[in-house]
């Protein structure tokens, strides 16, 4: 028990670490974004890519038609986070039919991530199946508790 209560206190607090890097530094767009949807290929830690997700989440975050929730995702899209966080930040906002699509995206992510070795890093990996199974947990709340 003390393990799976260490192992969720590692995930929070890598969840929180991978929010505060998106959030550090980046106000608003920097002069590498060249589409509000750039930061979901970028997986780097450079500033131009936490700048690239970071005006990416905002851009889903203001979309009302939630145009993003019906879109097919890449491995890189969940390695880089923004999809995966846009769902937790807007998940009270979400109806029941999204949440649940959020939480099935959530639960295939890891599967997608880990079929991306040849592409991503294995931190990459890492984080974004930590980062998955942590929204998966918050929208399967979320939906117990409305839907």
């Amino acid at each position: 028990m003390a393990a799976l209560c260490s192992t969720m206190g590692s995930a929070r607090f890598l969840l929180a670490g991978i929010v505060l890097l998106a959030m550090a530094g980046c106000a608003g767009q920097g002069p590498g974004v060249s589409s509000p949807t750039a930061g979901l290929s970028c997986v780097d830690d450079s500033p131009d890519c936490v700048a690239k997700r970071q005006a990416t989440l905002e851009h889903f975050k203001k979309d009302d038609q939630r145009a993003w929730i019906g879109q097919s995702a890449t491995p890189e899209a969940y390695a880089s986070g923004v999809r995966l966080f846009a769902y937790s930040q807007k998940k009270k906002q979400l109806s029941c039919d999204e949440l649940k699509r959020g939480k099935i995206e959530a639960d295939a992510a890891p599967r997608i991530l880990q079929g991306a070795s040849d592409k991503l890093s294995l931190n990459q990996i890492s984080r974004g199946k930590m980062l998955a199974h942590e929204v998966s947990r918050e929208l399967g709340r979320e939906i117990k508790r409305r839907c």
